[in-house]
């Protein structure tokens, strides 16, 4: 490459940038996006847009996502501030929306969710895996980085190196326009970003539906039949156990008796979050204990409300809750308790919290 075009570069984001540059592929082609797809899968852009003549000549960035992916939702504010810096330099985000669940397909849910999250980029429903599958694609989240003549140059998988990223796309950047100014890149948004962090083993990620769980209960677990559960008085750690009355399908389960039901879990995490899907259009709430009491409140997710001493989640649309966000990483016995069958849940994720050294 042209030095010229690098001294624009300092010392430290061309160091930076190097560390992705062991990320290449020689001669990956950016894939041909869908055009063809019903008007309402495609977000802030017109499938007109998406051809290999209007892209010509621009880098782009795909970015595969899934709005229920709790990791795929911490990397947002990076890509969101990346599309806003550069959108005049020559980059172009595309965000890639490959569902984990069935009711993300739907285009109601996809579009209330980039609105939440303030999205102004473009973004693909990707509900067949096709983009995913041309990519090869194994994971969520995961960034596909093409240069100005649409040659794969970086991919990058996961969370972290965002100022790596950053730095490798100001460099490709300009190989595309050497007269362009770059602005700094974005600061860690969190400790855990900072390169060095030493990070805690939280919970893994646990799925409710039968697909992908494995329940801590004795009773067997019959697919799609109402089953009673009785969680032991001990459990063990990292396992979901079930309590009452529910009908497990292949995704979710949903409570299917005339008393209460639970979720319960042993983890250990500084942050807990919920996939719920509600069956029916009217909200309602489910009772949320740590510990065995109401949650305090400096350990509430922002999504948790308490009335009358006792604390609760407000179920209303298709999402991601965030349910525990302790003041500090620990191991915690948590109980989620419901009557409604709209109660659909589909998976818990754990987040971590970190140290730097």
């Amino acid at each position: 490459m042209d030095s010229v075009k690098v001294t624009r570069l300092s010392p430290e984001t061309l160091k930076l940038a190097s560390e992705m540059e062991d990320q290449a592929k020689e001669h990956v082609h950016m894939p041909t996006l869908p055009q063809d797809y019903p008007v309402d899968r495609y977000f802030n852009i017109a499938p007109a847009e998406l051809s290999k003549a209007s892209l010509r000549g621009k880098v782009v960035l795909l970015d595969i996502w899934d709005y229920t992916c709790v990791n795929c939702i911490r990397t947002l504010p990076y890509i969101k501030s990346w599309a806003e810096k550069y959108k005049d330099k020559g980059l172009v985000i595309i965000g890639i929306h490959s569902p984990e669940f069935d009711f993300e397909k739907n285009s109601e849910n996809l579009k209330a969710a980039i609105q939440r999250f303030g999205l102004t980029y473009p973004v693909i429903a990707d509900n067949e895996y096709e983009i995913w599958d041309s990519l090869a694609n194994k994971y969520w989240p995961a960034k596909y980085l093409f240069d100005k003549d649409g040659i794969l140059r970086t991919t990058h998988t996961g969370e972290g190196q965002y100022q790596e990223f950053e730095a490798f796309l100001q460099k490709i950047l300009l190989e595309r326009d050497s007269t362009i100014t770059l602005p700094p890149l974005m600061p860690i948004v969190r400790s855990s970003d900072k390169p060095g962090s030493v990070c805690y083993r939280p919970t893994p990620e646990t799925y409710i539906g039968y697909q992908r769980n494995h329940l801590g209960n004795s009773e067997e677990l019959v697919p799609d039949k109402i089953t009673t559960f009785r969680a032991p008085a001990n459990l063990k750690p990292d396992l979901l156990y079930l309590d009452g009355a529910w009908k497990v399908a292949h995704e979710f389960a949903a409570p299917a008796g005339k008393g209460m039901s639970s979720l319960l879990i042993d983890y250990q995490a500084k942050e807990v979050n919920l996939v719920v899907h509600p069956q029916s259009p009217s909200g309602f709430r489910v009772l949320v204990e740590q510990d065995g009491k109401p949650i305090p409140t400096a350990d509430r997710g922002s999504d948790v409300s308490e009335e009358g001493g006792k604390t609760y989640i407000s179920i209303k649309e298709p999402r991601m809750y965030n349910v525990i966000n302790n003041s500090k990483f620990g191991h915690f016995l948590l109980r989620i308790t419901s009557d409604d069958p709209s109660f659909g849940a589909y998976a818990y994720t754990f987040t971590t919290d970190c140290r730097t050294e």
